[in-house]
């Protein structure tokens, strides 16, 4: 979602080659006509030599100005052209799967030393916390160590808050249905609420799709509250679903930087979320008693004392979006990148 903000904020100054290591080009549907090449590349990552001259040779071909690569997922070829054809390198790491959530892999610690050491790279990181992983438990060069926040077009998400609806209550929440974003928390959490409220005073809306959500929705029939959780599915246009919503709740075992948070900031949403990553730095001054530690009776208690609370949801809100625009502006971002870019 970042890559493609960046193209367009970006516009003609770079061309782009992608090559999604997971053969996933279903981002390529929003950058048409925005000088986008995506490539298939067909590897066997367990035969790791093969793989390797297959990187190396591609890049070759290609020939980039600069690579950029994202994430665990495309270390090898951080190590590879550090091997040469050793180009201007920008990595860029958003966060941890859920194999380390809680701690650094001792192998992957000294991978990622080896294969961003190099003087070519530089390192990107959207968070705090993963500034201080790079450079404490990396040992990465702190001259080489820049740290961006991700930022949102604030005037696109900007809305006002929602009308009362009989006194209904809409928690809502924006998400890739991976293990790591512990959305059965949140469903297990509503549902203890929604028992206590009755019918027809709470409802959760999830947007978003992913691997999880068929357990989820088994687990939503399971506490029987699937009448009122609805899953919305995977959407463009996230504005409009949040605009639905009276509360964000985040309730991830492991985060760096949200973006979703930060839209639900400019949107004017109040805030229950987990602490985890950046997020207690994020959100404003008086939304941070709602950042609970990542266990399941803080998460539902945060939760059910902002239902409570209509009064607050208005302030905190208002104060959310006042620090979306102030200091997550998507223009600063793509500023910043271009300097480090090239």
């Amino acid at each position: 979602m970042r890559f493609a903000q960046l193209v367009k904020l970006h516009g003609a100054r770079y061309r782009h080659t992608v090559i999604a290591l997971d053969g996933n080009f279903d981002m390529a549907s929003r950058l048409a006509g925005l000088g986008v090449d995506c490539r298939k590349l067909q590897f066997d990552k367990r035969n790791s030599i093969a793989s390797w001259r297959l990187f190396r040779q591609t890049l070759r071909d290609i020939g980039p100005d600069v690579l950029l690569t994202y994430n665990w997922g495309a270390i090898e070829w951080a190590l590879v052209n550090r091997l040469g054809p050793a180009l201007h390198h920008v990595h860029v790491e958003d966060g941890f799967g859920p194999e380390e959530a809680v701690a650094q892999l001792r192998r992957r610690i000294w991978t990622r030393r080896l294969a961003l050491a190099g003087r070519g790279t530089v390192i990107v990181l959207p968070s705090r916390n993963l500034e201080r992983i790079a450079l404490d438990i990396w040992s990465l060069p702190k001259a080489r160590v820049h740290y961006i926040p991700n930022g949102v077009d604030c005037a696109r998400f900007a809305a006002s808050p929602r009308a009362a609806d009989g006194g209904r209550v809409v928690i809502g929440t924006v998400a890739s249905l991976r293990r790591e974003k512990n959305i059965a928390r949140l469903i297990d959490a509503f549902a203890a609420i929604a028992r206590q409220r009755g019918p027809g005073t709470l409802e959760l809306i999830i947007v978003g799709d992913g691997v999880e959500r068929a357990g989820l929705e088994a687990l939503a029939r399971q506490h029987q509250v699937a009448g009122q959780v609805r899953f919305a599915g995977q959407s463009t246009q996230p504005e409009t679903w949040l605009t639905q919503m009276d509360i964000f709740a985040l309730s991830s075992d492991t985060e760096q930087m949200p973006l979703s948070l930060l839209e639900a900031m400019a949107a004017g949403r109040a805030v229950v979320a987990t602490d985890v990553g950046d997020v207690a730095q994020m959100v404003s001054a008086e939304n941070r008693n709602y950042v609970v530690p990542a266990r399941d009776a803080d998460f539902a208690a945060a939760l059910a004392g902002l239902i409570d609370n209509p009064s607050a949801r208005h302030v905190l809100g208002q104060a959310n979006q006042k620090k979306a625009r102030e200091t997550f502006d998507e223009n600063v971002m793509a500023a910043r990148y271009a300097q480090i870019i090239g």
